[in-house]
């Protein structure tokens, strides 16, 4: 308690010099109304930047949560549109007498290890076996495809990227159903090659390309990209077309692992026409 008085004498003077300037400030403010508004303002900007600083932080470490709940819903959300659905005639006189039912599940994923600059590039979910990850599923984004599951352990999966040598994907023209195959030849990993589009097809710069639905895997109608360029040489009978990515995989962070629910009976459908 001594030492308080001692540094209050000390430092009477400029104790005092401050409350006077308090009392000054408060007095000009109570009787000039553009000073009074004034400091008003400048008070409200103070406190207003001051919660916008403290949100922003607030908001700052609670990214990751809020990113996976944004994660799950959009799974759910993915599961309720009607590609993911499979429709059912229940009886072959009443056209109308229809039911829909779930054909693809969607499960997200983040990613924890990416690559794009390689001749074959892979990258790890944080996800596996034990949360229903499984090989040869589907792998997509927002923005369009990712790849295909290529290995799967308890509780973690790898990921063939859509950049790499050996990956193939059925692929369609929007506009016209047109099928082709998209593969990836290396060096830009905005870019893929669309493969096996037939001569006498119309196409355009800016042409849309998505998936064909003929694979067990994807889904139809997902977005792949669309055509940046194209050339016919003489005497090929298919076009060599580069086509853009819709996915930019520099920049991914979650994605969503696709279930087809149907894929065993598919499978066996398709094992027994080669019997």
């Amino acid at each position: 308690m001594r030492q308080l008085f001692v540094f209050l004498l000390k430092y009477y003077f400029f104790f005092l010099f401050l409350l006077l300037e308090i009392i000054a400030f408060i007095l000009i403010a109570n009787n000039f109304n553009y000073q009074g508004a004034r400091v008003l303002n400048t008070a409200n900007e103070l406190t207003g930047k001051t919660y916008q600083t403290y949100n922003n932080i607030f908001d700052y470490f609670n990214l990751k949560e809020n990113n996976k709940i944004l994660a799950e819903e959009n799974a759910r959300l993915h599961a309720m549109i009607e590609q993911s659905y499979v429709k059912f005639s229940n009886n072959e006189i009443f056209v109308n007498d229809t039911t829909y039912k779930l054909q693809y599940k969607y499960i997200d994923a983040k990613i924890i290890s990416n690559s794009t600059g390689k001749r074959n590039n892979y990258m790890m979910l944080n996800k596996g076996f034990n949360q229903g990850i499984r090989n040869n599923m589907a792998v997509v984004s927002p923005n369009g495809i990712v790849g295909i599951v290529s290995g799967v352990s308890a509780n973690f999966s790898s990921v063939m990227s859509l950049l790499h040598s050996e990956i193939k994907i059925s692929a369609k023209l929007k506009k016209n159903n047109a099928s082709g195959t998209i593969a990836w030849e290396g060096g830009d990993y905005k870019r893929g090659a669309l493969i096996d589009i037939p001569s006498h097809i119309k196409i355009r710069t800016g042409d849309t390309v998505i998936t064909s639905g003929f694979s067990l895997d994807f889904p139809e109608g997902i977005m792949i990209g669309t055509i940046a360029n194209y050339k016919l040489n003489p005497g090929d009978n298919f076009f060599k077309i580069k086509i853009n990515y819709s996915t930019d995989f520099n920049k991914l962070d979650y994605v969503y692992v696709i279930k087809n629910l149907f894929k065993d009976e598919q499978l066996k459908l398709k094992e027994s026409q080669h019997e």
